[in-house]
């Protein structure tokens, strides 16, 4: 299929595709005419690479995935480099949850204090609130 179709199937643009060859993620095979050319193959790996990155990979991270199924296995996280991402995606996710979770202590501690301010403050009412 040419480079078109192949943007059209994988929802994204023959400009990321270009870009996804430059980065050698993605190999084109030429035609007589020199066109690009792709197979079901490539469609599976921008797949790969699609999904990851809707679950936050950057497209570096993905690399391994798509060696992984250049290398002939069925998923692209069936080999120890893509494996190896998983994990320190895991941990780095760990780490972002943790920081949102003191983030949340914080606003909710802030809200409680505002709140039994205001209690106490006997505010008078907003016109604007009803």
């Amino acid at each position: 299929m040419r480079i078109g179709e192949l943007a059209r199937r994988a929802g994204t643009t023959t400009r990321t595709l270009r870009y996804y060859e430059a980065r050698g993620l993605l190999t084109a095979r030429r035609t007589d005419n020199g066109y690009r050319s792709y197979d079901e193959e490539d469609l599976a790996l921008l797949r790969q690479i699609r999904t990851l990155q809707d679950f936050g990979f950057d497209l570096e991270e993905t690399r391994p995935f798509v060696d992984c199924l250049r290398a002939g296995h069925p998923a692209g996280d069936r080999c120890p480099a893509s494996l190896a991402v998983y994990r320190r995606k895991l941990v780095e996710l760990d780490e972002l949850l943790g920081r949102l979770a003191d983030v949340r202590e914080q606003v909710a501690r802030q809200l409680a204090e505002a709140e039994e301010a205001a209690g106490a403050a006997a505010v008078p009412r907003c016109e604007m609130t009803g």
